[in-house]
């Protein structure tokens, strides 16, 4: 069985428009030593077959490997896949509609090697639309190294989107993952975000790197568009609420870190986010939330003493556990305004 150093993995579910396009980036890589591994989600179009022209005719086909799920079971349960078939040191997540550079994976394993890292993130560039009137808007990320115990997460905590939320796009240590038995939800939308809100507290040694290595597509019709849609279950919403509330449950481990505060605060906003989205999408949302259960989205893990004890980030907890505990009409009501003013709606 041949040894790999890095094993980038690929769900795949009807990405047949755009997937020559990714295999074309992955067979253009510089760096030798790579397993492609592919998850046949069982989509419905001629994903597989294309990828299979590349296994037959190119010459880094007898490193593409294709794993079949047994029946479509969605990206969360793909990912998992990738994290148990991966036969390489190190992994890089990539989607299946979009491209990385050619030297992506040499420069990443070389920055990792090098600074003797567990973890190392390019920056990336973001191409709403296809062809020559795609925007593009480029997210570089500060050339920064950290080394000391809880100097990552502290700095991710603190940081409130200006560290991806997404998986792909970074180089890890697969021992990391495998000794901390991590693993996605099995959810279709936000299954990155759950995943990379935990993942700080398990490393400690991460680099950024500004050099744009990921090319990401936002197109109508992925998943990460489902705002775009006519209609949405209500089901998909909930998956996405509890898993935020595992979240919130596994903080209990962190609650004396000294990024435990900060960490809070942005778990406690990604509800009010949720809680926005809802609003602002709740005419095609079905069926349909009550002001009750809009309410109970923004349930605190904390007490007010605990908050009064906050050395961090005492003023936004507070706040956040305030709309908690406030009566749900009145709640909601103000998360409806600051959410208009704050032109989230």
């Amino acid at each position: 069985m041949k040894e790999y150093e890095v094993t980038i993995g690929i769900p795949v579910y009807n990405a047949g428009k755009y997937i020559y396009l990714s295999m074309d980036s992955l067979m253009a890589q510089t760096f030798d030593n790579i397993e492609f591994l592919l998850i046949d989600d069982c989509g419905t179009d001629d994903s597989i077959d294309i990828i299979r022209d590349y296994q037959k005719k190119h010459l880094r086909g007898k490193d593409i490997r294709i794993v079949s799920q047994s029946q479509n079971m969605g990206i969360g349960a793909a990912r998992n896949r990738v994290l148990t078939e991966a036969k390489g040191k190190y992994l890089y997540f990539m989607d299946a509609d979009d491209e990385i550079a050619h030297d992506t994976i040499e420069k990443l394993y070389n920055a990792i090697k090098q600074s003797d890292a567990e973890m190392v993130y390019g920056s990336y560039e973001l191409i709403e639309g296809f062809g020559e009137r795609a925007i593009k808007t480029p997210f570089i990320y500060p050339s920064l190294s950290f080394y000391k115990e809880d100097e990552w997460p502290n700095f991710v905590y603190q940081n409130y989107g200006r560290i991806q939320a997404n998986t792909w796009n970074f180089l890890i240590s697969l021992e990391v993952i495998r000794k901390n038995n991590l693993r996605y939800k099995l959810i279709n939308y936000w299954e990155d975000f759950t995943f990379t809100m935990d993942l700080p507290t398990y490393v400690n040694r991460v680099v950024l790197l500004p050099d744009i290595t990921y090319h990401y597509y936002c197109r109508n019709g992925s998943a990460s568009n489902y705002q775009k849609r006519s209609v949405i279950k209500k089901k998909e919403i909930q998956d996405t609420i509890q898993a935020v509330d595992e979240i919130k449950a596994n903080s209990d481990r962190l609650r004396h870190k000294s990024y435990f505060p900060y960490r809070m605060r942005k778990v406690m906003m990604t509800d009010f986010y949720i809680v926005c989205s809802i609003l602002h999408q709740k005419d095609i949302i079905t069926p349909s939330f009550s002001t009750h259960e809009i309410h109970d989205i923004m349930r605190s893990p904390l007490s007010i003493k605990e908050i009064l004890r906050f050395k961090h980030e005492r003023v936004p907890n507070l706040f956040l556990y305030l709309l908690s505990v406030l009566p749900s009409g009145l709640s909601v009501f103000l998360m409806k305004v600051i959410s208009k003013y704050r032109d989230l709606i």
